[in-house]
């Protein structure tokens, strides 16, 4: 398009004209499928996320609460009030040209513009002064109920969609763009709209990556190997080997099955898989199924049967090793958790080692992942999987989304639809999109067993085909990880895991978040640390008094640590090309394509 100092040409006219028409046309479209799903919704024949009648109840709660104590909110009401005369005070006095961002760590707010606006300022200024009087009227009020976490959860949520960057009238950025743009801008982000309204069928599905930059086999999920085994479940994967010799016991990887197993194996430079690889290991990946209607009755010991035990038995006789490595990452390391205790309690001894990546015990405190789950919100759930057998996978996306709203939500929203900008190529935020169905028994079993009672911790709360299980029973030598950011798994609900086993652990606590900070590789620049301790205190407070920081990776620490269990080598074991268990397809296979 033209700038705004050239004169628009009659083809540039037609060319424009005919953009809008063609939006137009599909923003019709879009706007029949939004009043269908909200039909939808309003009947309850959607699932939501949010549940009126429990988020009602709770902000009951907290009104009962201010009204108790109308000083807390009239001393909130104050700060505002100062904080919006002081903002219109400073719209009579512009700043200087060279100063300083409001709130240089606010990275809404971080472009020189909304210094230089204003009006942009002012709104800025306004919404910043509020923003901190509800959060101080929050923080004041008792914070031990989950009632008050919903009231902060979704007011933060609230208060995000308010902020004027989410505005194309008083987002600074947005309106110079769209002026230097001659209005350009503005066209490319309603087609960016429209394109993420129809891929989500009425849903607002935010592209946050470009769906076109990676390919799974081609980009991501590259290191070689074959698919030796599969079941309904499962397809297991064994590599090909990168090293002369290798470790006698073979490693199981368990991924998470709510996105797919790739994140343990990225791009090269970032690859789990590939890293043990080339230290000398013999490596297995279990790739989930992404679950259908078919799968609806498929369970939590469906998943630990079909799952990591029938890969166990493959790799025992493709290796002829009688123990084996095992990983389990988030859910499958809930599941490796609690295959240890039924093995305990089976008295079988095949697993050498275990280690969980970010894995919770104790799920007495989830965090805000948490405002999800009650016993209102299963029974919905499962009324709303009752048909269909699974839940499909943009819930969970949505709920992820939430929990992290600024930097995955409105921060996508602002560049692609205020900026008219597409998503640059991020790997683990392609990853992160590619998730899965969950299916109903799974589900409805995992929540209400384990999220909302915390039974995995009970000695005897949970039973798994027949054996009741108590993780206190685990002797095995096992290596845990938290990561100090995570939201998803919070480190104070994985660390338990020093007090409860009965064998050896290994604590260690990475810098960063539920992925950044498991995905970690070595690197020149390493991005995060990590903390060790000799000796577990009874309380992760207790934990961080005594822990060492580390700078760089993790990753060679556990490594090490893995290979003090048992030095031995064998020579490089190749995948097999006949017999039982010879390749049925290369590596990633077919499941993880499945959409």
């Amino acid at each position: 398009m033209n700038q705004t100092t050239e004169v628009a040409t009659p083809e540039d006219i037609l060319e424009t004209g005919g953009r809008l028409l063609g939006l137009t046309q599909r923003a019709l479209a879009a706007s029949a499928q939004l009043q269908n799903l909200a039909v939808r919704k309003a009947t309850g024949s959607e699932f939501s996320l949010m549940d009126a009648a429990t988020l009602s109840r709770a902000y009951g709660t907290f009104w009962a609460e201010v009204m108790a104590d109308p000083a807390s909110l009239f001393e909130a009401q104050i700060k505002a009030g100062k904080g919006l005369l002081d903002a219109w005070a400073a719209m009579l006095t512009p700043p200087a040209e060279d100063a300083a961002p409001k709130k240089p760590g606010d990275r809404r707010f971080s472009d020189p513009n909304w210094e230089k606006d204003p009006v942009a300022r002012t709104y800025r200024d306004v919404f910043l002064a509020f923003e901190e009087a509800t959060n101080d009227l929050l923080d004041g009020l008792d914070s031990g109920s989950k009632d008050h976490m919903r009231v902060a959860f979704y007011t933060r949520q609230m208060m995000s969609a308010l902020a004027p960057s989410n505005y194309l009238a008083t987002n600074a950025a947005a309106r110079k763009k769209l002026m230097d743009t001659s209005g350009e801008s503005l066209l490319d982000g309603l087609e960016n709209l429209l394109d993420d309204l129809e891929r989500g069928e009425g849903r607002l599905a935010i592209a946050t990556n470009d769906r076109q930059a990676f390919e799974v086999g081609r980009d991501l999920a590259t290191t070689e190997g074959e698919v030796v085994f599969q079941n309904e479940l499962i397809q297991l994967i064994q590599y090909h080997p990168r090293s002369g010799e290798q470790h006698a016991l073979p490693l199981l990887l368990v991924p998470a099955w709510i996105n797919k197993f790739y994140i343990l194996d990225m791009r090269p430079k970032n690859s789990l898989v590939r890293y043990m690889l080339e230290r000398g290991h013999s490596v297995f990946v279990i790739s989930w199924v992404n679950p259908a209607q078919e799968h609806a009755e498929m369970d939590f010991t469906s998943y630990m049967k079909l799952g990591p035990l029938a890969a166990l038995d493959a790799i025992r006789e493709i290796t002829g090793e009688k123990k084996a490595n095992v990983l389990g990452f988030c859910i499958g390391g809930i599941l490796v958790t609690a295959m240890l205790a039924w093995l305990a309690a089976k008295g079988d001894d095949r697993i050498a080692s275990a280690t969980t990546l970010a894995t919770m015990v104790d799920f007495e405190d989830v965090g805000e992942i948490g405002v999800f789950v009650d016993d209102h919100r299963l029974q919905v759930l499962r009324d709303h999987m009752k048909d269909k057998g699974y839940l499909e996978s943009h819930h969970l996306q949505d709920m992820f989304s939430m929990l992290r709203e600024r930097d995955l939500i409105w921060s996508f929203y602002e560049a692609n639809y205020l900026k008219g900008a597409k998503p640059r190529a991020f790997d683990l935020l392609f990853w992160n999109s590619d998730s899965t169905r969950l299916p109903a028994a799974m589900l409805l079993w995992y929540l209400e067993e384990i999220y909302l009672q915390n039974r995995l911790r009970t000695p005897g709360g949970l039973e798994m085909d027949g054996l009741k299980l108590d993780i206190g029973k685990i002797e095995t030598p096992c290596f845990v990880l938290a990561t100090i950011d995570d939201h998803i798994a919070p480190w104070k609900s994985v660390y338990p895991a020093t007090q409860i086993f009965g064998g050896e652990v290994e604590f260690v606590l990475g810098g960063s978040g539920h992925i950044a900070g498991v995905i970690n590789p070595p690197a020149e620049r390493p991005k995060y640390g990590y903390r060790t301790a000799a000796r577990y205190p009874s309380t992760p407070e207790g934990f961080l008094e005594v822990a060492a920081q580390h700078e760089g990776s993790w990753w060679p620490h556990w490594a090490s640590w893995l290979e003090a269990q048992d030095d031995r080598m064998v020579p490089a074991r190749k995948p097999a090309t006949r017999g039982r268990y010879k390749s049925i397809e290369p590596a990633p296979g077919s499941y993880v394509k499945s959409t």
